[in-house]
């Protein structure tokens, strides 16, 4: 019996058979995780072309879940899926693999697209990806006078690799997707020479960060190159991101329609986007009277039918669209005229009639996205009740993008849903200090009877790691975080947040001996007085920060001549302060610093993001010859913004050689609540600015995974 391990035979297949394997797998990897469940398996080899029967495919599931493989236990990656096939094509399983995997018309086999991707790996491209791409930056786009030299990009789309080298349309695409992330007053326009664009470049990448895109091993290098694999990745999370932000109570409180029976608001903010967009489909198809309901975007969408009756129903009566394309009985004729309909609402974006009639998965899911956004069709509720209470917040909303950005599985929609099993805080403890997390003693899969308790026990297991980090956690329990407490999961959140922006600072700084904050601000001020700047820092709590003349200070300290003094307003009021908190966030983000925090967290001078953004400028000075590279098991550390040389096997060694450090923070006063438990000087257990947090940290890895969508 063929054995699920990864590098057997791995030569017998081809380059291009390869390109066309990942695209099958990843038409079953709904979720977009990089696996498959084990329960899947038997789908996605009758996908390849193994038809085995039942009892072989449950005897091949039971020895692989017996390996009890730490981080991934019932799941299956992509390499070792691949081995597996080629362990069955090597030992001559009956199948029809070579004619269903098999080079596609559309499908470009590429080689290593990054410096540092393993030798003879190879990535595709699909070229409809684009052409998609590149027509709906040409439609929503190209009234951008700042692009004018740029656009309108090819119909073939070959252009779009080039005409991103010089940063300003990666930054432009950043602000269509998610308005005002960068500061238009940061992106070099003018006289462009390669240092100017290469900081354009650090500027969109360290800001797509910053909106939650996960960058794996990619650094504005790749992107001066014009990488397509690279490219297309980045540009689809972007666009993903744009297309997403929309589907929210907030932007559309008619979502509330799509409840069902006994169902709860809250029960509506666990879904994915993807989830909330076939209900929403499907809503539609109820109303229109028609018993068929879509359950993806491939498949069930390929015949245009779901299609011609979502756009009849959420069309208005004077738009012209029609059922025509139903009368039609070739699919991509049909397609062509579905998409016809389409047009007549403005929506004909992303999709070619064959990208429909082949269910092309991310096209096609953008194609619904901007159907949505543009006509929901659903009924606006006079009020919705608990709608303030489960709106996302701007500190939630900075916390789940710094998440994601890490590369998390799965991807996080909703803080408190999403982490109540315990998994992603898992994951954030391991990247926090690599190990500390005894996978084994993890619930990653759930048996339906103990669900609860499985996930409590996870929950639980997560506050006793914290507790071994000495982070303050006193007055939480697993249950807190299994029920979604919002107070207490964000007081948790914020501690990984810091452990994790302190302990990059120590590796950094690579002297062995414990960060302080207090270190931070000593820095801070010595940096600015060495540069002959009037400014200064008290402590994050400094009432001077809300002007933001103290940052931008520092950015022209750590890189002289980077700012444009006539870009700084005086000050003063409240708009004034914004404005230069704006230009601040974006110019830490130009010289490489991977900010999270928001224009609006300086304005108000909020401690907590405070601390993050000097702590990220800090490791800039430490770092000022280092690119846009990962550092741990999933995230990149800050980056420089000049053209430097790649990082020396020796160098790269030495900080891979780091020694454990210990992050060390100042404490608040501890006080007894009269039964022996001690709870901060609040009175209430939760946490305040200056609560103990003490962990150690192992030095991080470097990476060479490829980057990851």
């Amino acid at each position: 019996m063929a054995s699920i391990r990864s590098g057997t035979f791995r030569k017998t297949l081809s380059a291009e058979e390869r390109a066309e394997m990942r695209e099958k797998f990843e038409e079953i990897d709904t979720n977009k995780d990089g696996f498959i469940e084990l329960k899947e398996l038997k789908d996605a080899l009758d996908q390849v072309g193994f038809k085995l029967p039942g009892y072989q495919v449950r005897l091949m599931i039971d020895e692989y879940s017996n390996k009890q493989r730490s981080q991934n236990v019932g799941k299956l990656s992509y390499d070792e899926f691949e081995a597996l096939c080629l362990d069955l094509k090597a030992k001559d399983v009956a199948s029809t693999f070579k004619t269903v995997v098999s080079k596609k018309e559309n499908l470009e086999t590429l080689g290593g697209m990054s410096d540092s991707s393993a030798a003879g790996t190879t990535h595709s491209v699909r070229i409809e990806e684009q052409l998609a791409f590149s027509d709906w930056i040409n439609s929503n786009l190209g009234y951008d006078q700042d692009l004018k030299h740029l656009l309108p990009l090819d119909s073939e789309g070959k252009q779009l690799y080039d005409k991103i080298k010089d940063g300003i349309l990666l930054c432009k695409i950043i602000n269509h997707s998610c308005p005002d992330t960068i500061d238009e007053r940061a992106i070099n326009k003018k006289t462009l020479t390669v240092y100017t664009k290469f900081e354009n470049l650090t500027l969109a990448l360290v800001s797509s960060q910053a909106i939650g895109c996960n960058i794996v091993n990619i650094d504005a290098h790749d992107l001066a190159k014009g990488k397509p694999h690279l490219v297309l990745g980045l540009l689809w999370q972007i666009i993903r991101i744009g297309l997403f932000s929309h589907i929210t109570l907030d932007s559309c409180p008619g979502l509330a329609t799509l409840l069902s029976d006994g169902e709860r608001l809250e029960d509506l903010m666990k879904l994915s986007p993807e989830a909330i967009l076939l209900r929403w489909v499907n809503h539609h198809l109820e109303r229109a009277g028609i018993a068929r309901r879509c359950t993806n975007f491939q498949s069930d969408i390929s015949d245009s039918e779901v299609y011609s009756y979502l756009l009849n129903q959420i069309a208005s009566k004077d738009a012209g669209v029609t059922l025509e394309a139903l009368r039609e009985p070739n699919a991509l004729n049909r397609a062509e005229t579905m998409l016809q309909q389409a047009a007549k609402l403005n929506c004909r974006s992303f999709v070619t009639p064959q990208d429909v009639v082949n269910g092309v998965y991310k096209l096609n899911l953008a194609f619904v996205a901007n159907l949505f956004n543009n006509h929901p069709g659903l009924d606006q509720p006079d009020e919705i009740e608990g709608l303030e209470s489960i709106e996302e917040t701007r500190e939630e909303k900075t916390y789940r993008n710094w998440m994601n950005s890490m590369g998390v599985k799965p991807h996080v929609n909703w803080l408190y849903s999403d982490l109540a099993d315990g998994i992603i805080i898992f994951q954030l403890f391991d990247i926090i200090q690599p190990g500390i997390v005894n996978w084994k003693k993890v619930h990653q899969k759930f048996t339906p009877l103990r669900k609860f308790m499985e996930k409590l026990e996870n929950c639980n297991y997560a506050v006793e790691l914290g507790k071994q980090l000495k982070f303050s956690l006193v007055g939480i329990a697993g249950q807190d975080l299994s029920d979604g407490n919002a107070t207490l999961t964000l007081a948790l959140i914020w501690q990984l947040m810091r452990a994790y922006t302190l302990s990059v600072l120590s590796r950094l700084a690579n002297t062995g001996n414990p960060i302080i904050e207090k270190e931070i601000v000593q820095w801070v001020n010595s940096k600015l007085a060495g540069a002959g700047k009037s400014t200064s820092l008290r402590n994050f709590q400094d009432a001077a920060i809300k002007d933001g003349k103290v940052i931008i200070d520092l950015i022209d300290a750590i890189k002289p001549g980077s700012i444009n003094y006539e870009n700084v307003k005086e000050g003063g009021n409240a708009e004034e302060n914004l404005e230069n908190a704006k230009y601040a966030v974006s110019m830490a983000r130009k010289i490489g610093a991977r900010v999270y925090a928001l224009p609006e967290d300086i304005a108000e001078v909020k401690p907590k993001m405070i601390m993050t953004v000097f702590a990220c400028l800090m490791a800039m000075d430490y770092v000022p010859n280092m690119d846009v590279k990962a550092t741990n098991g999933t995230a990149a550390a800050p980056v420089a913004v000049a053209p430097a040389p790649e990082p020396t096997p020796v160098a790269a060694a030495k900080l891979a050689a780091a020694p454990v450090v210990e992050i060390v923070e100042e404490t608040a006063p501890v006080v007894t609540n009269g039964n022996g438990t001690a709870v901060t000087t609040n009175g209430n257990g939760t946490l305040e600015e200056h609560d103990v947090m003490t962990t150690t940290t192992t030095p991080a890895e470097v990476l060479v995974d490829e980057f990851a969508d």
